[in-house]
């Protein structure tokens, strides 16, 4: 059980950190869910990142309040698929690549999303509903791409800067 411990610990508290954010208040969709994901994705076990941005949504759902089973199908399914875009970035990290996975989760998120409450029928089920389901989207996208941008360069600019910390005592130790 020592041994996973470590791998345990980070999840959990990213996923309260996340949890945590989205229960604060905050502007419509400025949430650090794709960005946990991309983050969790990237840096943690391929075991547990898929399940990060599920169990975070979840929990924090529980004290929001849960919605239309399609559209909540949409969202977890959406940050799942975030999820496995940050597997990708595992060996391709850089800023531009994490930035571009950042923009193409808040796309992905709004185009999944916005079909999804288009086809639970809040929109007429033909195509002038299914546009106006996405431009009656827009305003949101605006927040997500903010939000995503802001917490996706929070996660990994902090976890690289902390890194880069960390090497540096042992650098100058082993200069010694």
């Amino acid at each position: 059980m020592k041994k996973y411990l470590p791998s345990l610990i980070n999840p959990a508290l990213i996923i309260g950190l996340a949890v945590a954010a989205r229960l604060l208040p905050h502007p419509p969709n400025f949430a650090p869910i794709a960005a946990m994901a991309l983050f969790g994705g990237a840096y943690l076990s391929p075991r547990y990142a898929p399940l990060l941005p599920i169990v975070a949504l979840f929990l924090g759902d529980i004290f929001i309040g849960f919605y239309s089973p399609l559209v909540m199908v949409s969202v977890y399914g959406s940050f799942v698929l975030v999820g496995l875009l940050g597997m990708w970035l595992r060996k391709r990290k850089s800023p531009r690549n994490v930035i571009a996975a950042a923009i193409g989760s808040s796309l992905l998120f709004f185009l999944i999303t916005n079909f999804a409450v288009w086809a639970a029928g809040a929109y007429a089920r033909d195509p002038s509903g299914l546009l106006q389901s996405y431009v009656m989207g827009l305003p949101f996208l605006k927040n997500t791409l903010a939000g995503d941008l802001f917490y996706t360069a929070s996660f990994f600019g902090a976890y690289e800067l902390a890194l880069k910390l960390v090497k540096k005592p042992a650098l100058a130790k082993s200069e010694i």
